[in-house]
């Protein structure tokens, strides 16, 4: 298991006033469930922008998602991994995307192949709906090639 780290003032607001309101569980529920990301025995915590999230995926793509959909939300500084995965495959890195980053950019970075960012693009649906709309801050999934 590992700790991820997010940065905190990026991502979807899910309360209207991030500074005042806290994150609930409920909300992260409901967030994963939106994106259809199904963890088996799903135990979420959040204490001051750090979430603990445990329980049992059927795959190490699916955790890997679950643990970006969360940290990619505004208020969220950490994620605690505790998900064990039934498939255990190699891990995906992540990369936290900066001001004036493409994905075509990125997959050159990454891949030495700016055309190879429809990879990026697919590892990160459902969160991406559109590969021209990343931001700053954002993390993304890094699938090996």
């Amino acid at each position: 298991m590992a700790l991820f780290d997010f940065i905190k003032d990026a991502g979807k607001n899910l309360v209207d006033d991030v500074k005042q309101a806290t994150l609930k569980e409920e909300d992260l529920t409901k967030e994963l469930t939106l994106h259809g990301l199904e963890i088996d025995n799903l135990k979420l915590a959040v204490n001051d922008g750090k979430v603990i999230v445990s329980g049992k995926s059927r795959s190490q793509e699916l955790k890997e998602k679950t643990i970006l959909c969360l940290g990619n939300i505004n208020g969220v500084a950490q994620i605690d991994d505790r998900i064990s995965v039934d498939e255990a495959l190699p891990q995906s890195g992540f990369y936290t995307v900066k001001s004036g980053d493409t994905l075509s950019g990125i997959a050159k970075e990454q891949y030495g192949d700016a055309s190879k960012y429809p990879k990026i693009f697919e590892a990160n649906k459902p969160m991406l709906k559109d590969p021209n709309k990343i931001y700053p801050g954002q993390v993304l999934r890094i699938p090996k090639v």
